[in-house]
């Protein structure tokens, strides 16, 4: 069984940096590529950014792009997202999730495994 926990989201000042992580338990993490998606108060839920198997690959949601970066750590088991200049608009519940290949993808049904979230909150 593959287990997902986020942790690293706080209250943060308009323009801050927060730094997400995702430690996934299991085995074969390096094997699947990994996303992070994120859901709004009343929004659905939408592509943040996405990151092969090797890391060699990255996609980015064009409203974070500049300002988002997400890496992995296989030794760790680990996905990240680093977040710069944050503004009002990024305050959501972030999820990172598990693709079902080692394609990286935009999409929410190439994802099997996601987990709980974390809260995003920035203050203007």
């Amino acid at each position: 069984q593959v287990q997902l926990v986020e942790s690293g989201g706080r209250l943060v000042q308009a323009g801050g940096s927060l730094r997400l992580s995702c430690a996934a338990s299991g085995r074969a993490f390096s094997s699947y590529a990994m996303g992070w998606f994120r859901q709004a108060p009343g929004k659905e839920r939408e592509f943040v950014a996405a990151i092969s198997w090797s890391g060699t690959i990255t996609y980015y949601a064009d409203p974070v792009k500049g300002r988002i970066t997400i890496s992995r750590d296989n030794a760790k088991n680990t996905v990240y997202l680093q977040m710069n200049s944050l503004k009002p608009e990024d305050t959501a519940v972030y999820h990172c999730a598990r693709a079902r290949t080692i394609i990286a993808s935009t999409r929410e049904v190439d994802y099997d495994y996601w987990g709980q979230g974390t809260q995003v909150t920035v203050s203007s």
